[in-house]
């Protein structure tokens, strides 16, 4: 139901994000996803990965800030509308989306998104039957 991303923080001057992806590259680390929410000084570089935790320690021992979280990871079909068909069921049950992304992995689209109330979600995907990934579905040695 969930996947572990990184966030980590960056500032907003060359070379910084290349630091990042050349550890994790020199760590034989699979990016999965991600994507770069920005501010004038730094961004939020969020990565699903296929060894988040080991991307993790990488990181923070070459000096990165960065964090590891949970979030929730939904897979649907790869047809226009099912996100929000998704996102509906969530928002009727007054679940906020803090924020969202995603990205297709083996043909189906995967939702990545965070919520206002994760107790209540949980609830709410076992409840509608909705489908989801773990950690384990993006590593590369499943």
């Amino acid at each position: 139901m969930t996947v572990q991303q990184l966030s980590i923080f960056i500032e907003n001057k060359s070379g910084t994000l290349l630091k990042v992806l050349q550890l994790l590259k020199e760590a034989n680390i699979q990016l999965v996803a991600s994507t770069i929410a920005d501010t004038v000084e730094y961004g939020i570089y969020r990565i699903i990965c296929s060894e988040p935790s080991r991307a993790y320690t990488t990181l923070k021992e070459a000096g990165i800030s960065v964090a590891l979280s949970d979030v929730f990871a939904l897979t649907l079909d790869n047809v226009p509308g099912r996100a929000a068909d998704t996102i509906r069921i969530l928002t009727e049950e007054g679940i906020g989306i803090t924020y969202m992304y995603s990205f297709l992995l083996s043909g189906k689209g995967i939702l990545i998104f965070r919520t206002d109330n994760p107790e209540r979600t949980r609830e709410v995907i076992i409840l509608n039957d909705l489908s989801f990934i773990t950690d384990k579905d993006l590593s590369l040695k499943a």
